[in-house]
Parts: structure tokens; sequence; C-alpha cells
């Protein structure tokens, strides 16, 4: 099965187009433990069980992997072990790690990505060309890699919107995209800048090619889903593409004082579910 193809099958399954980051803070997780990775672990595994015993899932989750390697080896080996547990509960894992490098050192970041920590896809910075999404799309052609077009940070129009004869940078990228597509090559594009999304969507649309979107954002970060639910559902296939939510659904038990942390990530995750079919029942 190649990444697109699970994409599908998964929002499918579990009704959701919602991507669970997974951003560990040590101060942040309400747990005694001293290993920070069994700590990191622990935590992640405790909102599994309990979106089981809800039956409430994402279509996804994406692991940042700056936020456990900070915790050296005890970080990275929670990794890869809620790597494994989470993909063997059927969830499509996108670990973050916005590689951008060419030639043996990229082929050495996709067998880590892909062959250590067994993830389903990567973000990839395009800054080196298709020399650097090259090792990811080819060598791994079953696995997913969404490229960074326009990002959710406040400077990302630095390089970004600079303009070109052909549109700003982030459309000439979109269209690079195009260009490289391969099943499960998708683009990173942030919610905090709906009419971007809206012209990228439109351009990838015009192709009639599938191309999945990954869009962080959306809560913290003041993305809103009325802004950017309908640039989703005009090309047909809105199954593919993927919501990321990180510590508003991680971190939930702040807004519900007493409620126990992997229950108040469900209830945040259930309701960030909920209002995402109710916006789309009404277009």
């Amino acid at each position: 099965m190649n990444f697109l193809t699970m994409l599908k099958d998964v929002s499918e399954k579990f009704r959701s187009i919602v991507c669970l980051g997974m951003d560990p803070l040590r101060e942040d997780i309400p747990l005694r433990e001293a290993n920070v990775g069994r700590a990191i672990y622990a935590f992640y595994e405790a909102i599994l069980d309990r979106m089981a015993k809800e039956k409430v899932f994402p279509a996804a989750v994406k692991p940042n992997y700056a936020f456990y390697a900070q915790y050296g080896f005890e970080g990275l080996e929670a990794l890869h072990g809620l790597i494994a547990l989470y993909r063997k509960e059927g969830f499509p894992v996108i670990l973050d790690v916005k590689r951008g490098d060419i030639g043996k050192t990229a082929e050495a970041y996709a067998k880590e990505c892909f062959e250590f920590f067994n993830a389903d896809a990567v973000t990839l910075s395009p800054y080196m060309g298709y020399d650097s999404i090259f090792p990811f799309v080819k060598n791994y052609p079953e696995k997913g890699a969404y490229v960074l077009v326009k990002t959710s940070n406040k400077s990302s129009g630095d390089i970004q919107d600079v303009p070109t004869p052909d549109g700003p940078i982030y459309e000439h990228v979109a269209r690079k995209i195009i260009e490289w597509h391969s099943p499960g090559i998708g683009a990173v594009v942030g919610a905090t800048y709906p009419e971007q999304l809206r012209q990228i969507a439109e351009i990838f649309i015009s192709t009639g090619k599938e191309i999945p979107l990954l869009i962080p954002g959306v809560g913290s970060q003041g993305g809103d889903l009325e802004s950017v639910l309908p640039s989703l559902i005009t090309g047909g296939s809105w199954q593919i593409h993927r919501i990321n939510s990180s510590s508003a659904i991680n971190y939930a038990y702040k807004r519900f004082p007493g409620m126990h942390y992997a229950e108040a990530a469900v209830k945040a995750l259930k309701e960030l579910n909920e209002e995402i079919e109710a916006i789309m029942g009404e277009r």
C-alpha cells in the first residue's frame, strides 16, 4: 500500500482528517517518572489507550524529531518506541524532521527515517532542489514526503513570499512539486495563511493530481478552520489532507482543570473532529 492510499483508507476508517502532533515537553508532562524517555512514552501511551477506549481517533500522528532529540538517547528511544506503537494501531506516522541535504547525506537521512525509525512519511525542505527530495521519493516510493511550501511561522514571507516572474516563491515550489510528482509527495502549507493555502490548493487541483496537504498552525498559532476547510473541499479528495494540532491536544488538561491528561487530550481531539465534520457538512 502506498502512502496516498493509506491516507484515504485511514481517514475513512477513523472518520477524521486530524493529524495529532506529538511534541513532548518534559515540563508539561504531568508524570513523575525520572527517566524522561519513559515519561514521554507513558504520556502518549496513555493518550492512545484513552483514544481506543473512547473510540475517538486522529487520522495520522506527527512526532517532531527535535522534541525527542533534545533529551538525547532517552528521547530518541521514546520516539522509536512510539512510532512502533502507533503504527501497530494503524496510524500513519509522519516524522517531522524537515531534512534538506543532498547526495549520500540525503540518502542516509532517508534510511534513518524509513528504515531505522520506520516512519510512513517525512517533512522535507526544498531549498537545495530536487537533489534533496529524490532519495526519499525514488528510493522509497511507497512512503510519503511533505515538502515545505508555505509554512505557518510569521517570518515565512521573508523568503517564501519573495516575488518572481511566475509569482511568489511558494507558488514556484508548488509547481515544482507537480513536476516532481509521485504517489505520496505532498506539501506543508500553514493554516495561518488561508489565502495562500487556497492558491496552492488550486494549483494542485488544476493538474488533476492528488497531492496531500499537511496543514499546521490550527489553534495556538491562530489558524482558523472556517478559512482553511473550503480550500480542501473544492478538489474532491479532501480525505488525503491532514490538519495538524499539537499542543492544543497534547496539553488540553490545562484547559480542563481536574481532568486526567489523557481524558482531556481525547476530549480536545473529539471536539476538533466534530468541528471539522460540522464545517464540512455545511459545504
